[in-house]
């Protein structure tokens, strides 16, 4: 036989091996990371420069309606890792907290992600930031305190994580609880050493590009987690790229979040498993206008980190949740392509099953629908029309199709006129908008719209009393859930 034709023949079989083989699925989750910052989403009001992020863009599908589960972290991580709502448990506004009395989130009988891939044959780790609670204790057992009421005073190398990521379906992890807490650093389950803010991000893109780099000399495909700790506070970007922007510590740190997420995608690539990979890129909610300066980068650079929407990270409105989410998966998804269907992060759990093969249980993924039909053909049709969205201080809001409908007369977090402010100037209790006439949420027209806002505030009071979006058995939400909050709203806080 000749050469030629053995080589064709080898490079057939390796196709066809190829083929058979379940792709590693990649996570890229920044925190805090607003739809506008990413400067391919927002071509004319973005000023900062993303190249890596853009190029990427370029070789994926881009959804341009597409929305982290709250205004803000934990409930969206939540979300993310269990296909399920975070007001269905015990948190029903803000984020978990520094004390050493907290349990997690994610309960342990919860089907999770990476529980779930580990049934198909995946390796799992997480790298970067948990904040979905746990505590640590001491070689006895005894809770070991990180806030004595005024200040962090972080646990002791060799504390240890009883309950963390390890615990809730994830084989490793390296990273840090949240920003109050970054300096302890975590290794699975034990606290391995002290390390100031400032490193941490380029430290988790070490860690990716190791993690990387070590499976692809293994046939075992692999679920990676990496939550990334940028650009949210507080705002360290590394020496190399201080005033790269010009605009502010915030612009760099989001600069240098840009060449991380290329470090880790070029590491797929150096170590040929890049066309058998699928890769998830996003962040957990929009800007934090306090921590960005939004308004002085309005103003002086003419960068708009939630591009043409209204509000920021906390808010009901779109600029706390709409948010960038791009994925790539060679072979699979038409490149240079934008989608402009509605989904939301929840989406990712189902999405994740139908990939491998597996199907998820009646109590699993309860708010997650598949979005692979619309991965591989972007025209097509989908159930997929209603999501829910949560602000910071619990506020509702459901969207359907082109109505959105907000049950809070202000943003439902900081933005101006947040609740309190609205209630004392009479705003109306209820906010309507038409997404897609009124993108940014100008014109309030619930007043001429009385039966679809009744039919879509049952359709809301609908989807908690059943415990679940998608079709299934009835189920129990973990708390009542209270989808009003009227009266003057105590501000909740984030980190």
């Amino acid at each position: 036989m000749k050469i030629s034709k053995l080589i064709a023949m080898f490079m057939l079989i390796a196709t066809y091996a190829t083929a058979q083989q379940k792709p590693n699925i990649l996570y890229i989750i920044c925190d805090d990371l607003g739809y506008g910052d990413v400067q391919a989403l927002n071509p004319k009001k973005g000023k900062i420069l993303t190249p890596k992020i853009d190029a990427f863009a370029k070789e994926s599908m881009t959804f341009t309606d597409a929305h982290s589960a709250s205004a803000v972290c934990t409930p969206s991580r939540y979300a993310i890792l269990t296909g399920r709502y975070s007001w269905r448990s015990r948190l029903q506004q803000g984020v978990l907290g520094t004390g050493d009395e907290l349990e997690p989130l994610i309960a342990e009988d919860r089907m999770t992600v990476p529980k779930m891939l580990k049934e198909a044959g995946y390796k799992t780790a997480a790298i970067g930031k948990w904040h979905l609670g746990f505590k640590f204790v001491d070689d006895k057992g005894n809770a070991v305190p990180v806030y004595d009421g005024k200040k962090v005073i972080g646990p002791a190398i060799g504390s240890t994580v009883p309950n963390g990521p390890i615990s809730r379906g994830f084989d490793s992890y390296i990273g840090f609880h949240h920003s109050r807490v970054m300096k302890t650093v975590i290794k699975d389950d034990k606290v391995v050493d002290k390390m100031e803010p400032i490193k941490m991000l380029q430290f988790l893109g070490d860690h990716a590009e190791d993690y990387i780099a070590n499976s692809s000399k293994t046939e075992e495909p692999f679920f990676m987690y990496l939550a990334l700790n940028s650009p949210h506070s507080p705002v360290v970007p590394s020496k190399a790229w201080q005033g790269k922007s010009g605009m502010g510590a915030y612009a760099d740190f989001v600069m240098e979040t840009d060449d991380v997420v290329g470090r880790v995608l070029e590491a797929l690539e150096k170590n040929g498993i890049a066309d058998n990979t699928i890769v998830f890129f996003t962040s957990d909610n929009g800007c934090s206008a306090p921590v960005a300066k939004a308004a002085k980068l309005e103003k002086e650079f003419g960068h708009y980190p939630s591009a043409d929407f209204r509000g920021y990270k906390s808010d009901i409105w779109e600029g706390a949740h709409r948010i960038p989410f791009i994925v790539k998966w060679p072979g699979k998804i038409e490149a240079n392509t934008t989608n402009d269907k509605l989904i939301c992060q929840t989406s990712l759990m189902a999405t994740c099953a139908e990939i491998t093969g597996l199907s998820l249980n009646d109590t699993s993924g309860v708010d997650s629908y598949s979005i692979l039909p619309m991965l591989e053909n972007k025209k097509a049709k989908t159930d997929y029309n209603l999501v829910v969205h949560h602000s910071i201080n619990g506020k509702f809001s459901i969207r359907n199709k082109k109505w959105k409908l907000e049950l809070t007369p202000g943003s439902g977090g900081w933005s101006s006129p947040n609740d309190n402010k609205a209630i004392k100037e009479n705003y109306p209790d209820i906010q309507l908008y038409n997404m897609k006439k009124d993108a940014q949420e100008t014109t309030n027209v619930y007043d001429n719209h009385p039966r679809l806002v009744k039919k879509m505030t049952a359709k809301l009071e609908q989807i908690v009393k059943n415990g679940r979006t998608t079709s299934g058995q009835l189920l129990q939400n973990d708390v009542t859930v209270d989808i009003y909050k009227k009266g003057v709203t105590k501000k909740a806080s984030a980190h």
